[in-house]
Parts: structure tokens; sequence; C-alpha cells
């Protein structure tokens, strides 16, 4: 009886002092500096702590800001200097052989409309209306850097000049059509020459030409494109009289190859301009 009451009182307090463990005797916790050292901030491992400056850093100043920053949020390196002295004067150099600072005019009544690189031409005649438009992105040719490196053996005074010669669109629309003739032009490399033979060459050409619903901006691909490729040379030359009764002619291509290259030159002095700003966080 008694050893029965002995195992009972010490099971009982075997059992009582297991479940009070966990409040009165916690169990110890791993070293706090070993268990995971690299869960702290980056801002607390880059400053000395409350122990002063006992501690080592782990990060220091240079390895999170490796150029100077300002209000623009943006970085700023030794090479974006470098950078933005080189557009400084880059600018200033485009800005010297700047023919004009305004655009120059068309003859021939035309009204000139630009939209950023977009320009359009139009004026009326006859009852009709005449539409030119092109874009003077991508419009130098590709093969002005090959001219460029062969001048670079002759003196300035011989330097190829940049000439624009955007693809351009022409638009005849009639009051009682419910279509507008479309055609797509452009410079031919081997016409820029005017040529050398009794009778003054065409410096453009019509590339397509198609009926589309006046007033649309895209071509539809449903109409029927004429391509001039395999044209039958009497009907293209009816096709280019067409237009030169219309004012689009050689003396036109002239006037708008040069207000093409001023547009070009313009628009390409203002990027230089927002790059550098760019650059400098302006």
């Amino acid at each position: 009886m008694l050893r029965s009451m002995v195992r009972a009182v010490g099971a009982a307090v075997r059992h009582s002092t297991a479940r009070a463990l966990p409040l009165s005797c916690p169990a110890p916790n791993p070293n706090p500096i070993t268990a995971r050292p690299f869960t702290r901030s980056l801002w607390i491992m880059n400053s000395n702590g409350a122990s002063s400056g006992h501690r080592p850093k782990l990060l220091t100043s240079r390895m999170l800001n490796p150029s100077v920053s300002c209000g623009c949020g943006g970085m700023h390196t030794e090479g974006d200097k470098a950078f933005g002295d080189f557009l400084i004067d880059e600018i200033k150099e485009e800005k010297k052989i700047q023919k004009s600072r305004t655009l120059p005019q068309m003859s021939g009544g035309w009204e000139v409309d630009t939209n950023g690189t977009e320009v359009k031409l139009s004026k009326t005649a006859a009852g009709e209306k005449i539409t030119v438009t092109f874009n003077i992105n991508n419009s130098i040719p590709p093969d002005f850097e090959e001219e460029a490196e062969q001048g670079q053996e002759k003196s300035e005074e011989n330097e190829p000049e940049i000439v624009s010669t955007p693809n351009f669109v022409v638009e005849v629309t009639k009051h009682a059509a419910k279509h507008t003739l479309v055609f797509d032009c452009n410079f031919p490399e081997d016409e820029l020459g005017h040529g050398d033979g009794e009778e003054e060459s065409d410096i453009f050409a019509i590339r397509e030409v198609s009926f589309q619903p006046e007033g649309d901006s895209e071509w539809k691909e449903t109409s029927y494109t004429l391509n001039t490729d395999s044209l039958d040379w009497a009907l293209y030359d009816h096709l280019m009289d067409f237009l030169a009764d219309r004012g689009v002619d050689n003396t036109f291509a002239d006037e708008l190859m040069e207000l093409s290259t001023a547009a070009e030159h313009q628009e390409y002095i203002k990027f230089l301009e927002d790059l550098q700003g760019f650059i400098k966080c302006k």
C-alpha cells in the first residue's frame, strides 16, 4: 500500500515538472551572433551600431553608392560627366553648321505643317486636294557613312553633306470621288545625280499606286496596289505627268529634300539637347 502511494506521488511530481518546464525553465537560446548572421538589413550592416566603432563594417559606403545621386533619383558617374561634356561640344558644332533655325518654304503654294518628325504639305488646285506626307526618320541614305569615311582623307571643305531623302506619299482627292488616288514615292540612289543626258531624268520615282478610301490614314490591304517595277513605261510616264501637272515634279522634289534635310538636322539637334539634359538630369 505504501509503495503504491510513493509511486503515485512520484509520477505526479514528474508529470507536473514536465508540463511546467516551458514556463519555469525555458530552453537556452542559440548564440544570437552566430545563428543567422546575414539576416540583418544592409543599413544595420553599414552602421557602427550601439557598440561604437569596435565592430568592423561589412559593407562600406563605396560599395553601396558607386556614384553620386541627385534629386532626379538617377546615378551620375564619371562616364556620365564625360558623356555630358561631349554632348555640349557636339551641340555647339551642329549649331555652327546649321544653315537656318527656321524651315525653308516650299514654292508652288504648298502649306507646310510639322508634327514631330512628320511633315505634311498640302494645297488645293482646280477642285482637287493634293497632300504630300513624309517622315524624316531613317531618311539619311545608308551609304552616307561610307562616303564620310572616304571623305576623311580629304579636306574639310570637300566633306560630303548630309542630305535627307525620305520616302513620301502623294494623295490626290477629287470632291466628287469616293476614293483617293495614292502614290508611294521615293528617291532612287541612281537618280539623285539628275542624269547627264540630253533630257533631265526624274530624281524621284513612283513605287506603288492604289486607290484608298477617302479620309483613311492607313492603307487598306484589301485595296489593289499597282507595283511599278513591272509596269509598262508608257503608263508609268503618264502617271509621272499626272503628278507633274499637280506640282509634284523635280523642282518640288529638290525643295522637299531641302526641307527634309533642314527638319532632320533640327530634330537631331533637339535630340542631342534632350539627351544632354537627360544625362545631366536637368
